[in-house]
């Protein structure tokens, strides 16, 4: 056997096994460039997801906030002459404010957890406009104006939307890269 017919039998297998080194690795990089990509999109529903509970959370504790600031607002009007039934209800409404602002608490650790401190400011300042309102208006308290109620009320509001605005930037961004 001479030398070119050893080259021509070995240049084919050659040639054969490049081609499938080639196309093994190929493959192999396909197929991990497409599980990052599925891993990054699960991690990115995950934070999406983690971003709607935080929002419910936060939905919860305005709602609830909301019936707590009528029943106050209303037992000041009212004074003395305002129903036990009625401060009953303000009872019941106030436990349960009580009881979401741990679910608020938990919110605010979540959002600490997706590296989110902004978020987590905004919503830790909402609570607090939230605890200040419920300092300054209670049952009972007739030298405060429904004046200085709104402007407590507009402070919450504004800090709520500061927030809500914030979230939604994020969640927009999620959704773009989904």
């Amino acid at each position: 056997m001479d030398l070119d017919t050893l080259i021509q039998l070995t240049d084919t297998p050659l040639k054969m096994g490049l081609g499938a080194i080639i196309a093994g690795l190929s493959a192999w990089l396909i197929l991990r460039r497409s599980a990052q990509i599925q891993q990054s999109s699960q991690r990115d529903n995950r934070r999406l997801q983690i971003l709607e509970e935080v929002s419910s959370q936060v939905g919860t504790v305005t709602h609830i906030f909301a019936k707590y600031s009528s029943l106050v607002v209303e037992s000041i009007q009212f004074g003395e002459r305002w129903p036990q039934a009625r401060r009953q209800e303000l009872d019941l409404v106030n436990n349960e404010l009580v009881a979401e602002f741990k679910k608020l608490a938990e919110a605010e650790a979540k959002l600490l957890m997706l590296g989110e401190k902004n978020l987590e400011r905004s919503l830790r300042l909402y609570g607090a406009k939230i605890a200040v309102y419920r300092k300054q208006v209670y049952v009972g308290r007739q030298d405060i104006t429904p004046e200085q109620i709104t402007a407590l009320k507009s402070a919450i509001i504004q800090v709520r939307e500061q927030f809500y605005d914030m979230l939604s930037r994020k969640y927009d961004r999620l959704l773009a890269n989904a």
